[in-house]
């Protein structure tokens, strides 16, 4: 399984920005999709998460309202659209995959996720 992750770049405060993960390999569908970030100094943190089968979500509070979590299971695509960007948003962005969890579930931690693509960086200017 591999996970490609693009759409990070330079934006200012209040801006918009989405990410894309394209999955290949394995049963996308059934994966469950978070995404992560680390900025510079600081350990990786939780952003958000979508379920496979109905679609449920949680984002972490900081993001709450601005980011959104979708997926298109036809084109193995997992997203994250970022508005209102803040320069505390400033970070390497990571998409992950983990299989094995009930549909509707979730999980909030990074090692609940046993596939992780290779980040995009997103910087946000005020």
């Amino acid at each position: 399984v591999q996970l490609q992750a693009s759409g990070g770049g330079l934006a200012q405060a209040g801006d918009s920005l989405r990410l894309s993960c394209v999955v290949s390999g394995g049963t996308f569908s059934r994966y469950v999709m978070g995404w992560f970030r680390q900025a510079p100094g600081k350990e990786r943190e939780f952003v958000t998460t979508i379920a496979w089968s109905g679609g449920n979500t949680f984002y972490v509070d900081s993001v709450k309202g601005r980011f959104t979590i979708s997926r298109d299971d036809a084109k193995n695509t997992v997203y994250l659209q970022m508005n209102n960007l803040k320069p505390e948003d400033t970070a390497v962005y990571y998409c992950a995959a983990a299989v094995g969890i009930r549909a509707g579930a979730f999980s909030r931690t990074s090692r609940g996720y046993e596939y992780w693509g290779q980040g995009t960086l997103v910087t946000v200017s005020s």
